[in-house]
């Protein structure tokens, strides 16, 4: 076991340690829980369960989930049963596409679609206006239970171009910016009114493909073409300090992230002879897709794309370029709908290797590549529910080599990046997750805050929405269970105040804070809990609608009650 894994299982155990004593000790906890008398609203409160009957049987066909049941033990304690432990289960639950809203908003706000645009959380700031194509603007919330926010207003804008953000970041038309161009790093560093903030690379570049569309669907092509890729040439020529080439498709920071073989080495002569092989010694003509949305995964998308248009015609293969919208294009990939090459990547939402594979290529993963390799889902679901390091490790080098000879995709980079503040903003700081705290940083010269980054959101309630961009702007307005800390990876307690396992992982009792307030005014409980999981859990529910209602965090991650049919 190296230094790293060694790490991360005590950081799990100390966190279950320190949850099971929270249990016992915690100010929040229900008198009715600490075996005194139930207060007034603890007896008049209706705790909901879900399913409300009995527990989601386990491994059955209406259950493809790794939960069983979610309760409302009392009005500040929820229970979640699992199927099997989840150690990433803080890790999970602290992520922004679990946050949780107010169970009489979400009801009446989810049908008509309102909650895309009007969400209504308990974060630091509440949403003012959304002004399309232009501007985001959120003030402080009066009654957030927490530190109040420095900045009185944050506005998010976005621009597609770094030059055109670093100009406004030059200019002082904007406090902060997302993602500087490679050659930016040295102008900021060199200009003493500008800070530098690098990201670390917890992010992949890959080029997907959809092995039911021809001719993906040969094996044998995704091998040559994986192989007949020089991912060194992509990252020396278009890539800031601090990024690699991808040795496998999670970064090797992660624990078990890099068991198994490394990728395929460079050799164009024999991609070319494994095409020969597959049937195609003439190549063939294909579509590469992607957006011209900067990222820290993928820094010059529309330069990265002439160079792979390039290197395929190395390989005999003739390609066409096709840019999309941002939302279009991630529709069009987490849809399956993507025929040709696609360029896309992933950057960390919580540290753990579930957060990659799992998502990408798990039993409840989209199908953005196709159908799925039951060799590689097998590995991947023993992998995230053992609890022994040996057993993780063995699971993830199955899973890692499966993937690796499957290619469902080529991972080309880590890709390091950064953001940049005025000097005069205290507080400012990059997250390794992307997630930026807009809270913790003042506005400097004047009473707001201007942040430009990459794209505009695609919708604000982000329980279905995979794009940073709107994860972004969601983690400013809605909290969830847990949080990670600020510039940080860890889970930390957020609107509970702990969530405690049993010996096996597979109950957490979470309590929650009293006295958290929602934006409208609603006080925060555990029904709000429970129906904000439930109608992401479950594909059948009448409010399992969101934007396009694929709810791909939650699905990947978890897995869906009522599962749709396959197409």
């Amino acid at each position: 076991m190296n230094h790293r894994w060694k790490l991360f299982t005590i950081l799990v155990v100390l966190g279950l340690v320190l949850a099971a004593c929270g249990t016992a000790a915690s100010p929040s906890a229900s008198s009715s829980a600490s075996g005194g008398e139930p207060s007034a609203s603890e007896a008049a409160f209706d705790g909901m369960t879900y399913p409300e009957d009995a527990p989601a049987e386990c491994g059955s066909d209406t259950n493809a989930s790794n939960i069983s049941q979610i309760k409302a033990i009392d009005r500040l304690t929820v229970e979640f049963t699992l199927c099997n432990p989840d150690v990433a289960f803080l890790s999970k639950i602290a992520f922004s596409a679990f946050g949780i809203d107010d169970s009489d908003y979400l009801t009446a706000h989810m049908e008509d679609g309102s909650i895309i645009e009007q969400p209504n959380g308990t974060g630091p700031y509440k949403l003012d206006a959304w002004n399309r194509g232009t501007d985001i603007t959120m003030s402080a919330f009066d009654g957030y239970w927490g530190t109040a926010a420095k900045s009185p207003t944050v506005i998010f804008r976005w621009s597609t171009e770094a030059a055109q953000r670093l100009v406004e970041l030059q200019g002082g038309t904007v406090d902060g910016i997302d993602n500087p161009g490679p050659d930016d790093f040295k102008t900021i560093e060199d200009d003493p009114n500008l800070k530098l903030y690098p990201r670390e690379g917890l992010n992949t570049f890959y080029i997907g493909f959809n092995n039911t569309f021809p001719p993906f669907d040969n094996e044998k092509v995704r091998q040559a073409i994986a192989m007949g890729i020089d991912r060194q040439r992509i990252v020396d020529a278009y890539y800031p300090p601090g990024s690699e080439v991808a040795t496998h498709f999670t970064p090797c920071s992660i624990p078990f992230a890099c068991e198994g073989d490394d990728w395929y080495d460079y050799d164009l002569d024999a991609a070319k002879q494994m095409l020969a092989d597959a049937g195609f010694p003439n190549g063939f003509e294909t579509t590469i897709h992607l957006r011209d949305v900067v990222r820290g995964y993928l820094p010059a998308p529309q330069q990265v794309a002439a160079d792979l248009l390039d290197q395929l015609a190395d390989l005999g293969i003739t390609a066409t370029i096709d840019v999309q919208e941002s939302t279009t294009f991630i529709d069009n990939a987490n849809n399956g709908a993507l025929d040709g090459i696609h360029m896309l990547g992933w950057g960390a939402d919580y540290p753990d290797v579930t957060n990659f594979l799992d998502f990408h290529f798990g039993a409840g993963a989209s199908p953005q590549f196709g159908d799925k390799f039951d060799d590689i889902t097998e590995a991947l679901q023993q992998g995230a529910s053992s609890v022994e390091d040996a057993d993780r490790q063995a699971a993830y080098e199955t899973a890692n080599n499966a993937v690796r000879e499957h290619v469902p995709m080529v991972p080309i980079a880590h890709g390091g990046s950064g953001v940049a503040f005025q000097a005069n903003n205290d507080g400012a700081h990059s997250s390794p997750l992307g997630n930026e705290n807009m809270s913790v940083i003042g506005p400097g010269s004047d009473d707001q805050l201007v942040w430009m980054q990459n794209g505009e959101p695609g919708g604000l309630y982000c329980g279905d929405e995979t794009d940073g961009e709107s994860l972004r702007v969601c983690e400013q307005i809605k909290e969830s269970l847990y949080a990670y800390e600020v510039a940080g990876t860890a889970a930390e307690p957020s609107l509970a105040t702990e969530c405690a396992p049993n010996d096996d992982l597979t109950v957490w009792t979470c309590t929650l804070r009293d006295g958290v307030k929602f934006h409208d005014g609603a006080d925060l409980d555990a029904n709000d809990v429970v129906l904000s999981y439930a109608v992401q859990w479950d594909a059948a529910h009448p409010l399992h609608i969101g934007r396009n209602g694929t709810f791909d965090y939650f699905s990947a991650l978890f897995g869906f009650l009522n599962p749709p049919p396959a197409e």
